[in-house]
């Protein structure tokens, strides 16, 4: 399991649109994926889950993944969370 900080870049944080592209990549990989903020964890693959969180621009978020793609699925989240 391997975990990283990642401060959200998308302008408009994480309403719907971009929710529902980031459980796109999410769900490209076999590992658990799971964002944490404020004490909440939601599975990444859940647009519902996701959506919970209220996630903006500016904030930092723990994202963890957990299987034998782990490392290329954080990549590609931070990936995604840090682009503007």
């Amino acid at each position: 399991m391997i975990k990283q900080e990642i401060t959200i870049q998308i302008p408009e944080g994480l309403e719907a649109r971009p929710v529902a592209l980031l459980v796109q990549v999410a769900s490209q990989y076999g590992s658990e994926i799971y964002v944490e903020s404020d004490n909440k964890k939601v599975n990444a693959k859940s647009i519902m889950g996701m959506m919970t969180l209220g996630l903006y621009a500016g904030e930092t978020v723990t994202v963890s993944a957990n299987g034998e793609d782990e490392e290329e699925a954080l990549a590609n989240i931070e990936k995604f969370l840090s682009s503007k």
